[in-house]
Parts: structure tokens; sequence; C-alpha cells
């Protein structure tokens, strides 16, 4: 497992990009990052606290905001640990990478201010579900129509979320429960059939994930320092860890010149890692 970057400012939502350059943000920065192949980043400063992003079909960046997290440092582990003051709620913001701008989308769903957000991904139709902890929701976005909608409510604390490589399943990591669920995606936005795919138990801590080429969800482990591979028919099959101990390893994607190059965000200690995968990686929609 190779450092691609250290320093960073509790880095999460990874996207790999077509140069080789992985985009992160920094939820204490309020930034989002664009790591170079060397390891250098170069920052757009993008909200309070940017929690997950996503490529959009229109070409921009779309973050999903926690609306700021408060951060202290224990034993060389930063970790957020409160809200920060003045923290109203969350967001959904738009981020151009050519012009810089950024610029705030949803702030409420219907009458209800957003809570804090944590995790985004776009279906390929161009739709977008977005997981607001707070609220123990799922929402589903047009961010062109400008329409948002919760798909589901009723989770406990809701962390990372992806789709499978057909997009008929949509999961969902619960991180205090160590629950994986699984919706059955019956058209776009519309979600059914909750299934729990796996559970520790309340042992793990589930944290942000992704889903590799064949299917198997990838999901970040808070209490093993690294990322469990479950089946899609629910079998734990491996649990990679991170050379560093860190309580915070938060996420994952996957790209690189084959595609099957994991980037894993080691965010207590602000590292962003680069390993081989040993399965097919799943390319983003509308990654470039």
């Amino acid at each position: 497992m190779e450092v691609l970057a250290r320093g960073l400012q509790f880095p999460e939502g990874p996207v790999a990009l077509d140069d080789g350059s992985v985009l992160v943000v920094e939820i204490e920065g309020g930034a989002l990052a664009r790591v170079s192949p060397d390891g250098a980043p170069s920052r757009l400063p993008c909200g309070p606290g940017p929690n997950g992003a996503a490529p959009g079909p229109d070409g921009a960046v779309y973050l999903c905001d926690n609306g700021g997290l408060a951060f202290t440092t224990e034993d060389g582990i930063r970790f957020p640990n409160a809200l920060a003051p003045g923290n109203d709620g969350g967001s959904v913001r738009r981020a151009d990478l050519a012009t810089g701008t950024v610029e705030v989308v949803f702030t409420h769903v219907g009458d209800r201010r957003i809570g804090s957000l944590n995790d985004i991904v776009f279906d390929r139709h161009g739709g977008c579900y977005i997981v607001d902890t707070t609220h123990g929701a799922v929402y589903h976005a047009d961010p062109a129509a400008g329409s948002i909608r919760t798909a589901v409510d009723g989770l406990a604390f809701p962390n990372g979320m992806g789709l499978s490589p057909d997009g008929t399943r949509l999961y969902v990591s619960e991180t205090y429960s160590g629950r994986l669920l699984a919706f059955d995606v019956t058209r776009p936005g519309e979600l059914a059939g909750m299934t729990e795919l796996y559970s520790s138990g309340g042992a793990h801590g589930f944290d942000g994930l992704a889903v590799d080429g064949v299917g198997n969800v990838c999901v970040a482990n808070l209490a093993r320092s690294g990322i469990s591979v479950i089946s899609p028919d629910g079998r734990l099959l491996r649990e990679v860890t991170t050379p560093e101990y860190d309580p915070y390893v938060t996420n994952i994607c996957f790209g690189g010149p084959t595609g099957d190059t994991a980037f894993i965000c080691s965010s207590g200690r602000g590292i962003l890692y680069a390993t081989p995968w040993p399965w097919p990686g799943l390319r983003l929609h509308f990654a470039r």
C-alpha cells in the first residue's frame, strides 16, 4: 500500500479522474483537493464541511456538506468530535473545476432543513442519491431539474452509499449498528425491498463505501482501520488494513491506468493511500 499524499485535512469522498489525479474533500479544511499523481494537492475552497463528492453529468463535481465539524487530536489522530459553532445544517453544492466557482444547489427537502450530509452517488440517468446522517434518510435529487425528495427514511446513522454495477441495488452502511443494507432500485429514485446484506452486530463501525467491478461492497471499517469486502450475497471476503493504524479510515474509490487501483482515505492521519485491488474496479458514472 503506497502513500500517495500526506498532510490532508481529514480527506473523504475520493473520486479518481482520468488524468491520474484523485479528488478528495477535506472536511476540516473546507476544500476540494485535487491530488496529482506525484502527491501534490491543489485546493478549491468549497464550504464549511464537504463530506462526499461525485462527478455529475454536466462535468461539475457535486458535494454533500455536513455544515461544519469541530475537530480534536488524540495520539496523533485528528478527528471530528462535535458540530462546529454556527452549523445550522448541511447542503448540496456544485463545484466547477474549470472556473473554480462553487454554488449551493439544495439546502432543504420540502420544508425541512437538510441535516449533516455524508455521501453522494450518481446513477447513469443523471440523478443522484444523497445520505442525510442526521435525519436518517436517503434523498434522490435531479440537480438539472432542481428537484430533491426523500427516497427512504427511518435509518440509523446512515453513512456510506453506492450502486451495484447494473444499478439495480443501492447499498447503505450504518455506522453504529454495523449493518450494510441493500435496497432494490425499481426505477430511478424509487427504492424498495430493504434487506440486511451484512451485520457485524455493531462491532465494526462502517463508514463510506464503493462497489467494485464484480459487485463486491467495499466498506470502510473504522474498528479495523481498513476496508471490509462483502460479496453481493452477503459474505465477508476480506479485510484490507492500512499500514499505519487509523480508526478513521473513511472511504475508498477505484481508478488508475487499468481501473483496479484502490484509493483509500486514512482521514485521521491525513493520508491518501493507493493500492492494487484484487478485483476489477468500477468507474463512477460521469467521471472524467
